[in-house]
């Protein structure tokens, strides 16, 4: 059996764009897009299009853009698309009436395994944590945020020295590539729901979402636990530590475990060719910052326009 399908795709970051292109590419009928609204940014407040948007009016999409998803003029447009299956990848969260509506329902891309990680930031935790593997699930959308029928999982490795934002670019490829195959199966009649699986709430890692606070480091923590920290806040939001007032933000670094003669927290440097700071077990050796108010750089420029006091 072989479904006309009529997908409504809904996304708004980069993440989103290429699960909305491999869809395009492989010739499903995409009746229209929901993205966020244009958003004024920069210095000058000029109205940003979100890079889902870009993407759709390239392909000459229907593009609705709605503040509020319970608006009714909205649902009375998204009813009129006639869509029987939703996609979403990156975007808020839904309203029933609206993730109900399609008569093959709403289908997620989430850039964990669930059920682990569930929540808003799965790629950030994932590394801040230590693990070793992450990958991607599409599931069906239910009332809990993340813990619908799941359709299919694709693992990936992570490496020891791998950044979010390298991970986020996998995944998002690994994200597409396992909608393609959801979507294909949906339309074939051959898609297979699985519970998740029960698992008691103390033992499911979570992904809540980050704020400035996250992102301090305490340097009271193993070397381990605080270069995952960095790796897992690059390149965004960055994690951070007080600079002789200021803060610091640390893009990348890497660890020397060795007996430290600093006190925790403390930094050491040649003026010329490196800073370090002390951790209980060993010094995290800084390799790319930002001071407060300057521009991103490597250590050795960083070293050359600023002197310790």
């Amino acid at each position: 059996m072989n479904k006309d399908l009529r997908i409504v795709f809904m996304g708004t970051p980069d993440f989103a764009v290429a699960s909305l292109d491999i869809l395009v590419q492989n010739g499903f009928n995409i009746v229209g897009v929901i993205t966020a609204p244009d958003k004024p940014a920069g210095r000058g407040l000029q109205l940003q299009e979100s890079a889902v948007k870009k993407y759709a009016v390239s392909k000459g999409l229907h593009i609705l853009q709605p503040e509020k998803l319970k608006n009714p003029a909205f649902i009375e447009e998204l009813k009129a698309l006639k869509a029987n299956l939703q996609v979403v990848v990156a975007f808020r969260m839904l309203p029933e009436m609206v993730w109900n509506m399609p008569s093959e329902g709403t289908i997620n891309v989430h850039a964990s395994l669930l059920p682990d990680y569930r929540g808003a930031a799965p790629i950030n935790w994932a590394i801040i944590n230590g693990e070793k593997e992450s990958g991607a699930t599409t599931f069906k959308l239910q009332h809990e945020i993340d813990t619908g029928d799941i359709l299919l999982q694709d693992k990936v490795t992570i490496r020891e020295d791998e950044t979010a934002g390298e991970l986020h670019d996998e995944l998002m490829e690994t994200g597409a590539r396992l909608l393609l195959k959801t979507v294909q199966a949906i339309a074939s009649g051959e898609a297979k729901e699985t519970p998740q699986k029960h698992i008691n709430a103390a033992d499911i890692r979570h992904a809540p979402k980050i704020f400035k606070e996250t992102c301090k480091i305490n340097w009271e923590e193993p070397l381990d636990n605080i270069y995952n920290l960095v790796r897992g806040l690059s390149p965004y939001p960055a994690a951070w530590t007080e600079f002789q007032g200021k803060q610091l933000k640390i893009y990348k670094a890497h660890k020397q475990h060795t007996a430290p003669s600093k006190v925790p927290g403390e930094f050491e440097t040649d003026q010329k060719t490196f800073i370090k700071i002390a951790a209980p077990d060993g010094y995290l050796i800084l390799d790319e910052i930002q001071l407060e108010g300057k521009k991103k750089m490597d250590i050795e420029t960083f070293l050359r326009g600023y002197r310790f006091i």
